[in-house]
């Protein structure tokens, strides 16, 4: 004998930010990747100085040919950042603000860091065109972003937690 409800397929509906909570995470971060990038400039600036000395008073810093680098260690610097905390709890501290997760498609766990990687890469390619990658939730029953399908990641709404 079987147990028929081993045969009923069950669909589980996930309840999904809005965009305008989405962009008001995305405000919330901004502001510490600004405070993080201050951070990261005041520190190659001081190695800048410690290796080449003081600039002239009134001139600035230069970089030379290393310009690229410190530009490529600064997006490095930001990616770590969500990359880590993506990959950690599966929320910045924006996300946490506005009561949002990032999880895994296939087992609703925080993402792997791969999946981070390519989240990361791919969010900026979403906001081009007038935000065209967000605008895709809108067109697809799962309600996921560009760099959620990209990256195999979906994005929850948690719900407000009792006192």
């Amino acid at each position: 004998m079987t147990n028929p409800s081993m045969n009923i397929e069950t669909t589980i509906e996930y309840s999904t930010p809005s965009l305008m909570r989405r962009f008001a995470a995305m405000v919330y971060d901004s502001l510490l990747i600004m405070a993080l990038s201050i951070l990261y400039g005041a520190i190659v600036a001081g190695i800048n100085v410690a290796i080449k000395g003081a600039p002239e008073t009134g001139e600035r810093i230069t970089w030379g040919i290393f310009g690229a680098v410190v530009f490529i260690g600064w997006i490095l610097t930001i990616g770590l950042f969500f990359c880590y905390f993506w990959h950690k709890s599966g929320q910045t501290l924006g996300m946490k603000t506005w009561r949002m997760k990032i999880v895994n498609n296939d087992n609703l766990n925080c993402p792997s860091y791969a999946q981070c990687i390519i989240r990361f890469l791919c969010a900026p390619i979403s906001l081009c065109l007038v935000g065209a990658g967000y605008w895709l939730m809108y067109s697809n029953t799962e309600r996921q972003t560009l760099h959620d399908k990209i990256s195999k990641t979906r994005t929850l709404l948690l719900s407000k937690e009792k006192k």
